[in-house]
């Protein structure tokens, strides 16, 4: 027996056997391949080299999923064998008995093979096994199986009737890759050309020569009015509402060309840049956004209308998916008139226009010259610069379909909607120009993160005060000091250190010394400023501290000699002005100055 018919043989007794570790039929829970397998059992024999042990594996695993896809239906119990083969391939691809991609090659056949009612139900298989299925060590080899397969399958499934499931797709997309990778993106800049909407661009001739009549009509009445404008100048408000009739809007069957003429531009922006093209633009925006203007309203009941009615109950029978479905726009004329009433269909064909003119005011001369264009790769540069003529137009024309989104039902709301939108597509434009650049940090080592966080926990720590070193020597009389005696030593000095120096009260003898050792010449006038306030300060207090106790001294301060003149011995005031001394007089004797009353 070959190896290839072995290993066939191998799985078809695996899946046999998961019937009975697994009784459920559906897709959940996952088969536990552990349970599956007896005591040290392998799951397959490993077979070499790496690309024949690959192709081996895929070759066995198709020829039990064919037969079985093309004799039980989805609903079948017997279509969970299905579901175990594939958690029976994953396992041997987390054992590196396979190839890793091989379960996403399985479920492609498998979606491939099922109606779009089937698929609802067989895309749940990737939706519960995604984290077991996808890694990030090994996205890069599934990444274009997983492109492939959303893809084919959004292409059969239509956006208007399967939103839900689109929107499951997508999410699964989105989940598989990480952010910024550039599978999902667009990096060329190409536009969707093939979207190609199909209408009725013949017009009848009668229908055409009606439209001439009517125009030759209008152009007649505006002449008439000009005419009585001139000659009668009180009927102005007359005149505007005739004019307005005559040259605003354009009829149904002659806007119907027009109007889906635009679709053209807006798959294929880059046709605009001829000059003719712009202006049948112009001209078509312009005459859509008027007749949107004109025509009666028609507001699909959804959930604005039931917020003016009563509230919603369990019995209203109410169908919330119903009221949001989003058919297909058709573009037959006898629709035309029904849809331009539509509020939804009005919007939708307005953002794009915003769309639109938001890719045109990229071209711009000043939006060309920023440096993120300049760098930008050259496929998303274009030649084409926009004139400031057009510019305007497009600046005015956005400011015009704004102000009309925001009139409509809940119009505020919904604007805010789609700039928020837009302002952020075109944060992505501008990393897709910038060759998408990684914007996603590197993990941080753990013992980084761990030392910031000792780091950030000290900083906001409050610190606690330093505790003493010990008793101080000046106090440590007062675990000896006898009763009544404690405050006499407590006013000995005696021997201190420089530690209770610190909690002494200096004397007047300490700042003259201070002084003494500061009175030096200074090297540059800035310290001789310095200086100079630093003896003035430890005068005054000295001079503070003396008045305390020693005020009898300040006879004999001399401001000329500072601090020490108050402990010069012998010295005073007289003494320092060089005058002789007068001789002590007795109490009892008069004054010279009172002798002549005495007498």
């Amino acid at each position: 027996m070959s190896s290839g018919d072995a290993l066939s043989s191998r799985v078809s007794a695996l899946v046999h056997r998961a019937r009975t570790v697994k009784e459920e039929t559906s897709i959940d829970p996952p088969l536990q391949i552990s349970a599956l397998l007896e005591d040290n059992e392998a799951i397959v024999e490993r077979i070499e080299p790496r690309d024949l042990r690959e192709l081996t594996a895929e070759s066995a695993a198709k020829s039990i999923l064919y037969p079985i896809l093309s004799s039980a239906r989805i609903n079948d119990p017997s279509f969970v064998d299905v579901w175990n083969l594939l958690d029976i391939v994953q396992g041997c691809a987390d054992r590196d008995l396979c190839s890793n991609q091989l379960v996403l090659l399985l479920a492609e056949e498998v979606l491939d093979s099922l109606s779009i009612a089937d698929c609802h139900v067989a895309f749940n298989y990737l939706e519960t096994r995604r984290e077991a299925i996808l890694s990030v060590s090994e996205i890069g080899s599934k990444e274009m199986v997983i492109l492939r397969t959303c893809n084919e399958l959004l292409r059969r499934l239509s956006r208007a009737e399967d939103p839900v499931f689109c929107g499951r797709v997508y999410v699964f997309l989105f989940q598989s890759f990480p952010l910024g990778h550039k599978g999902s993106v667009n990096l060329r800049g190409e536009f969707h050309v093939g979207n190609v909407t199909t209408f009725e661009d013949w017009i009848v001739s009668e229908q055409a020569d009606d439209l001439v009549m009517d125009d030759a009509i209008n152009t007649e009445q505006v002449e008439g009015v000009k005419g009585e404008v001139e000659t009668e100048e009180t009927k102005p408000t007359e005149f505007d509402s005739r004019a307005e009739k005559g040259t605003t809007t354009k009829d149904f069957a002659t806007l119907y060309p027009v109007f889906w003429s635009l679709q053209y531009s807006f798959s294929n922006p880059p046709q605009l840049f001829d000059d003719g093209k712009f202006k049948q633009f112009q001209e078509g925006l312009e005459a859509t956004l008027a007749k949107f203007k004109e025509v009666d309203k028609v507001i699909q009941s959804g959930e604005s209308a039931r917020k003016a009615g009563s509230p919603a109950t369990a019995n209203d029978n109410y169908d919330e998916f119903a009221n949001a479905f989003n058919p297909k726009y058709l573009t037959s004329r006898d629709l035309f008139k029904l849809e331009l009433s539509d509020v939804a269909f009005q919007r939708h064909v307005l953002v794009q226009a915003l769309i639109l003119i938001d890719f045109l005011l990229t071209l711009t001369g000043a939006a060309k010259s920023k440096p993120h264009y300049e760098n930008a790769q050259q496929s998303m540069k274009y030649n084409f610069t926009l004139s400031d003529e057009n510019t305007e137009w497009a600046l005015g024309i956005k400011n015009a379909i704004a102000n009309y989104l925001q009139d409509g039902p809940d119009g505020k709301f919904y604007y805010r909607v789609v700039d928020t939108v837009l302002s952020r597509d075109k944060n992505w434009v501008r990393w897709k120009m910038d060759r998408c650049q990684s914007f996603t940090r590197q993990r941080m080592p753990a013992k980084i993160f761990l030392e910031s966080k000792g780091g950030a926990i000290a900083a906001v720590t409050s610190r606690k005060d330093r505790k003493p070193a010990g008793v101080p020597t000046a106090l440590r009389f007062v675990a000896t000091a006898e009763p009544g005696k404690g405050l006499a030593q407590l006013r000995q000095r005696g021997n201190v250190n420089a530690h209770e120096i610190r909690f002494t009260k200096p004397s007047p003898q300490d700042y003259t010394v201070r002084i003494e050792t500061t009175d030096q010449e200074p090297p540059t006038e800035e310290d001789a400023r310095g200086l100079d306030e630093k003896i003035t300060s430890s005068t005054w207090r000295g001079l503070r501290l003396a008045s305390q106790d020693q005020l009898s001294l300040f006879d004999k301060y001399n401001h000329a000699n500072g601090l020490k003149s108050l402990f010069q011995p012998g010295q005073t005031r007289i003494e320092d002005k060089g005058s002789d001394p007068q001789p002590e007089q007795s109490v009892e004797d008069p004054r010279a100055d009172q002798q002549g009353i005495v007498a």
